[in-house]
């Protein structure tokens, strides 16, 4: 058969498949990837890993991880590893490394969460730069992680509740008394000039300022339906706000997990919206205990329908 033939018979076979399943091959998979469907599950073999849809699912840092993976610009975290050396994760390393272990006398290892990844799993990424740091000689630096089938699950307890450090700027990559030179302090120099201001005012809620304008961004645990049941109760009754100066703005998919953004006055200090984000936190976790049981009316369902509308997926 020749190679035109062979093309043709695939083509078929992809329409075959989304025929079936009733999917247009350029819609989003279904499955929340945030990739077309011709290129996950509508591929020839279905998905590459589907477990990277949730690739820290089972842990209880897991909306803190996504938030550090996604936009959180400077962070850190250090593990709960039963090691001998310190293993500390970071948003982002010097020159985007996927791991580094310190020349000092302490030897500390940094993995970086924000980097190019191997498997499609960033979990399984993570692991294998925590088991080359474990093992790497001081001064070391790994570019891209290794294969491995480990995730970040198997090393760490399920039940670890992980509190980022949040820095102003990129200096935690040195360590003390240290001065960065070559590529370093170019890398350096450009990280802490590009770096939005960023404050952590609750769990995996982040507020933000880019230039005049301000925003939080709250990865949250729950199901995409109950979440947006909840939130549109929330709505319909005037209580999806962080109160004078804020506006809901819309929501966004990132690792399987829903993240609401709200846009904010720029005036208050960050430290001003922490106790209105756990009021707002209050009154969904109020709505939620709600929505399994007491359907939505219909303008709760309008109000859904419009919050649905304002969703993107990045991944």
């Amino acid at each position: 058969m020749g190679k035109g033939a062979g093309a043709k018979q695939a083509r078929r076979a992809r329409r075959s498949a989304a025929g079936e399943d009733g999917i247009n091959p350029r819609q989003a998979c279904p499955c929340g990837s945030g990739k077309r469907y011709k290129a996950c599950h509508g591929a020839p073999g279905g998905a590459v890993d589907l477990s990277g849809t949730r690739p820290f699912e089972g842990l209880a840092a897991e909306c803190e991880l996504v938030a550090l993976r996604e936009f959180v610009p400077s962070a850190t975290v250090r593990l709960p590893l039963d090691a001998t050396r310190t293993v500390t994760l970071g948003t982002v390393l010097p020159l985007a490394s996927a791991a580094l272990v310190r020349a000092t006398e302490d030897e500390e290892a940094f993995i970086g969460l924000q980097v190019q990844t191997r498997s499609e799993n960033i979990s399984r990424d993570v692991a294998a730069s925590i088991t080359w740091a474990l093992e790497a000689k001081p001064g070391d630096v790994l570019s891209l992680a290794p294969s491995t089938e480990q995730r970040l699950q198997d090393l760490i307890p399920a039940d670890a509740v992980l509190e980022p450090v949040v820095h102003e700027n990129f200096n935690w990559w040195l360590a003390p008394d240290t001065e960065p030179s070559g590529d370093v302090a170019l890398s350096l120099e450009r990280a802490n000039e590009a770096i939005m201001p960023t404050h952590r005012v609750g769990p995996a809620a982040y507020w933000t300022l880019a230039g005049d304008k301000a925003y939080l961004r709250w990865v949250r645990p729950e199901s995409e339906e109950q979440l947006m049941a909840a939130m549109a109760r929330l709505s319909a009754a005037g209580g999806l706000t962080l109160g004078e100066g804020s506006k809901y703005a819309g929501s966004f998919r990132a690792h399987g997990l829903l993240v609401p953004v709200f846009d904010l006055d720029a005036d208050p200090h960050a430290r001003e919206w922490e106790k209105p984000a756990a009021e707002l936190g209050d009154r969904l976790a109020e709505a939620l205990s709600t929505v399994a049981d007491k359907p939505l009316t219909s303008d709760e369902r309008r109000s859904r329908d419009g919050l649905v509308g304002r969703q993107v997926t990045i991944r």
